[in-house]
């Protein structure tokens, strides 16, 4: 848990704009005082849902991706905090816990060249450190009854979701990934672009389910490693968007049958959203709005016990922007689940 820094009334404070006459969601989250005993401190709070930033892009440099990764955190933070608490956004449901703090790993990252093979190796290492400290933090949060919101980062930490859910529930459990991208690459050493392969692998992941998978970007290896498994599932964005072969509601159900009938997590890769800014920007991809709907229906379902959103790359000029996307997906699934 060396990794851990809380969120504290410091931060709160630095970040909060108070408006007379309105009440602010950062006002109202809770907080932890203290670092020890983290899983016994989560059990004991009555709160629904407990958000974690793990900002890094080690993962998305191990996968020759863009970097930018670790400041979508941080952008999130600065909107999160002054939207209003109401009726809606329940924010004294919610916990803040803080974030994993992987410094050391981006500056160690920062000497690597991405041309060097010997490099990316070293990369890739870096990312099974980050995997443990990740699995630990998301197995005690479930473990406590919670949901974790977990804010990215590179896709990378996908596997560390699923193995902290799966360790804590005692099970192998479901995952729908509305991505470009199946993110199911070879076992070549840990990335941003292999986290579900290495977790169906060592038995961590049951159904997946990749909701808007791009044609463009899905090589013919991948699609037959796909087509050749009776637990994964997927549709193409290409076939619901553009060809309209396929319904987006008829969609939504398909892979709700394939997924909701076990523990599952809700993986959003904003990769798969138009013009937003990430580590592989697209510029034909799913509105926000139609993001958000796909979002809420699977909050709703019983089994959901969390929510990953990665890949958001934000710059000087896209940070409040990119901060407001990730904070109306944060608060659809709170109003939902």
């Amino acid at each position: 848990m060396d990794k851990l820094v809380l969120f504290n009334n410091t931060i709160r404070n630095k970040l909060l704009n108070k408006r007379s006459g309105e009440s602010k969601f950062g006002q109202h989250v809770q907080i932890l005082t203290g670092i020890s005993n983290i899983y016994e401190q989560l059990e004991n709070l009555d709160v629904t849902h407990v958000i974690l930033g793990l900002p890094e892009d080690v993962g998305v440099f191990a996968n020759h991706g863009r970097t930018g990764t670790a400041k979508a955190w941080d952008a999130t933070l600065k909107v999160l905090l002054n939207i209003q608490s109401n009726v809606f956004t329940k924010a004294s449901n919610v916990l803040i816990l803080g974030q994993l703090d992987f410094t050391e790993e981006m500056q160690a990252v920062l000497k690597l060249s991405p041309s060097k093979k010997k490099d990316i190796l070293k990369a890739r290492k870096l990312v099974t450190e980050i995997d443990d400290y990740t699995t630990h933090i998301i197995h005690q949060i479930i473990l406590a009854g919670k949901k974790p919101i977990i804010i990215g980062g590179g896709h990378n930490n996908a596997y560390g979701n699923i193995k902290g859910a799966s360790l804590a529930l005692g099970k192998p459990i479901n995952v729908v990934n509305f991505d470009a991208h199946s993110d199911f690459r070879s076992e070549e050493g840990r990335h941003s672009g292999n986290g579900f392969s290495y977790a169906s692998a060592e038995g961590l992941l049951a159904n997946y389910f990749i909701f808007g998978l791009h044609e463009n970007y899905t090589s013919n290896k991948i699609f037959k490693v796909l087509d050749n498994s009776n637990t994964i599932s997927y549709n193409t964005f290409d076939a619901l968007e553009i060809r309209k072969e396929l319904k987006f509601k008829k969609e939504l159900k398909r892979t709700s049958e394939h997924i909701c009938n076990n523990s599952f997590g809700i993986e959003i890769d904003c990769d798969a959203i138009e013009s937003i800014p990430s580590s592989a920007m697209t510029p034909s991809g799913f509105s926000v709005n139609k993001t958000r709907q796909f979002l809420s229906y699977f909050a709703k379902q019983k089994n959901a016990i969390y929510l990953h959103i990665c890949e958001a790359a934000p710059t000087k000029k896209t940070t409040t922007q990119v901060g407001k996307l990730i904070t109306y997906l944060i608060t659809d699934f709170i109003k939902s689940s």
